[in-house]
């Protein structure tokens, strides 16, 4: 099954496949968002490192590897490759969101200089490559970022990262609002269980975006 049949919701069932998609290289960006310190790290309580283990298994062996591979392929073709990343301005974490500080799992307070919010080193971004700091789930929202698409020219934006059906999510509609075309890429993201991830590609696809493998991206655009 290729990307045009895959990956649709109730809404989609039976709708014609989408046409062949042209990502020119001087107008498409790759996206990475929030691969940070803080999502990488194992529960010390036996109950969370069991609960969590299919979220780090699927991040170790295929996400982490597969984005690496696509921002090395972007930056050979000379083609922009960016960050966003969760961070607060203030130390006590005034400045978030409401949706981050509501208490519970998404209450984060991780100032700019923390060790918790930095990229992770594998996905890091290289000299010169942009960075967004944003204080709310969308990177489009909480930045200067749909400024800076406009500026240097992008139109289609490459989006990964996690979580899936949070960030990831905000980030693609706001973006898809904005009028950007948007290609989400499902091997190069992940949620806290593989079924909120497919629920969530599946509520995006063809509405907001257009999910698709990396490999399929790689064979769009001629990326080696």
């Amino acid at each position: 099954m290729s990307w045009k049949t895959a990956h649709r919701s109730f809404y989609y069932q039976g709708a014609p496949e989408p046409e062949d998609l042209v990502l020119p290289p001087e107008e498409t960006a790759l996206l990475c968002i929030d691969v940070q310190n803080y999502g990488m790290v194992v529960h010390d309580d036996a109950a969370e490192k069991a609960r969590w283990a299919g979220f780090h298994q699927r991040m170790h062996e295929i996400v982490i590897p597969r984005l690496r591979g696509l921002q090395t392929s972007f930056r050979a073709k000379g083609m922009d490759v960016m960050h966003a990343r969760i961070a607060c301005l203030l130390e006590d974490g005034r400045d978030r969101s409401l949706s981050q500080k509501m208490p519970g799992w998404n209450n984060l307070l991780m100032p700019l200089t923390s060790e918790a919010s930095q990229i992770i080193p594998e996905l890091a971004p290289a000299a010169g490559e942009i960075l967004v700091t944003k204080t709310t789930d969308s990177a489009l929202t909480g930045t200067n970022l749909r400024l800076v698409l406009n500026n240097i020219g992008i139109r289609n934006v490459i989006v990964t990262g996690i979580y899936t059906d949070q960030c990831i999510s905000s980030t693609v509609r706001s973006l898809a609002d904005e009028s950007f075309n948007v290609i989400l890429v499902e091997d190069c993201c992940a949620a806290g269980t593989d079924e909120l991830h497919r629920q969530e590609l599946a509520i995006l696809n063809m509405i907001y975006c257009h999910v698709i493998s990396s490999a399929e991206l790689r064979d769009i655009m001629g990326l080696d």
